[in-house]
């Protein structure tokens, strides 16, 4: 029997709102007079940001999600940047439950492309460090069409993948063919999927800035984004849901995985880079976890786990977060985006993500950890 979802949401739309609800966790996060908080609020206008923050509780049999928004607007589009590598590999996982003679454990590799690998690696370097190479093998094996049916599907929307990320062939809509070990001495090939065209979506934001770097000259006028990606807070969110915490949904927005195959997901979500034998000085444990400890190199504590997706490209940081501290019993939900790029070229990386974005979501998480630490919680 699936868990009794409640879901409600407070809409928040300006400093002024945040600052006069004292009954709204996420205004008080937000109306916060730390600097890194403020730095942004005081400057709406140039940040762009959406905050959906997920109160969890729990009665009986049921669970209930308690949503808390800030601007959040699937009207206003954002570069959803490495966040789309979430719903690549769910899907990736799905799809190997509908060919019997694959796994997660299979071994691959793209035609053209020297590097083997498995389903299940590629899935572990998309989380621990953002792996590019790795998304757009999964993207090579479903196609972007599968990957957005099978997220609408269960009812993850809107969405709109329609591209891989760093590559050459980013906007191919035809799949490279994929060579599979059978076994240690038989191979299969699959056929090369074609997708359908990339059509140019038609949103507030969809063009940005003031100019552009392109075959390294600057161009005047704004970054066009209507090809790009598009995964909004909302779908974020309502995928993160739905992993986490799946008998909270009826079956028919379940996705189907196997137990081992979630196992293997929740693992990749959370384990930090350095357990996986990444270097520590390059990859610290917040490498890829920016609310609470993004601004920090230091170690994270062992009683918190954060199960997330992080994105940033083109001075748009996004980061989509379950944060679970088992020492003190209490969890929620959190995603965030925020612009910084102040001086409004694009492409040209000169971002502010370290003394600006990364900083104001680092302590926007910890201002919601502190909430949940101090509220009164309805019995488990």
């Amino acid at each position: 029997m699936w868990l009794r979802v409640a879901v409600l949401s407070l809409l928040l739309w300006g400093v002024s709102c945040a600052k006069n609800n004292p009954t709204d966790p996420l205004a008080n996060a937000l109306s916060s007079e730390n600097p890194k908080i403020k730095k942004v609020m005081d400057h709406l206008d140039k940040h762009e940001i959406q905050v959906r923050y997920t109160r969890i509780d729990r009665k009986n049999d049921s669970i209930i999600f308690t949503d808390f928004d800030f601007q959040v607007d699937k009207n206003n589009y954002f570069y959803p940047a490495s966040t789309v590598k979430f719903p690549a590999a769910v899907a990736a996982l799905e799809k190997l439950n509908t060919i019997d003679s694959l796994s997660m454990d299979t071994r691959f590799f793209v035609e053209g492309d020297s590097v083997e690998t498995t389903f299940a690696k590629a899935i572990t370097e998309i989380f621990a460090v953002s792996d590019n190479a790795a998304n757009n093998r999964l993207v090579e094996f479903l196609g972007q069409d599968d990957i957005n049916a099978r997220m609408q599907e269960r009812g993850v929307s809107p969405i709109r993948i329609a591209h891989r990320l760093s590559t050459d062939n980013a906007d191919d809509i035809t799949t490279k063919p994929i060579v599979f070990y059978l076994n240690d001495s038989t191979t299969s090939l699959s056929n090369p999927i074609i997708n359908s065209p990339i059509r140019p979506i038609d949103l507030n934001g969809i063009k940005k800035g003031k100019g552009y770097i392109a075959d390294e000259s600057l161009h005047t006028g704004p970054f066009d984004f209507a090809l790009k990606n598009y995964y909004p807070i909302e779908a974020q969110t309502a995928l993160l849901k739905r992993i986490i915490f799946p008998e909270a949904f009826p079956k028919d927005e379940r996705f189907n995985l196997s137990n081992g195959q979630r196992t293997h997901l929740l693992d990749a979500m959370h384990t930090l880079p350095p357990q996986l034998g990444y270097d520590p000085e390059e990859f610290y444990d917040s490498y890829v976890k920016f609310f609470m400890f993004g601004d920090t190199n230091d170690p994270m504590p062992e009683h918190i786990k954060i199960y997330n997706k992080v994105g940033y490209a083109y001075g748009t940081l996004t980061d989509c977060a379950y944060i679970k501290d088992t020492k003190n019993n209490i969890d929620f939900m959190l995603t965030a985006t925020i612009l910084v790029n102040s001086n409004g070229i694009f492409n040209y990386n000169t971002y502010e993500y370290d003394n600006v974005g990364i900083p104001f979501l680092a302590q926007l998480g910890r201002e919601l950890y502190n909430y949940e630490l101090n509220r009164t919680r309805s019995k488990r």
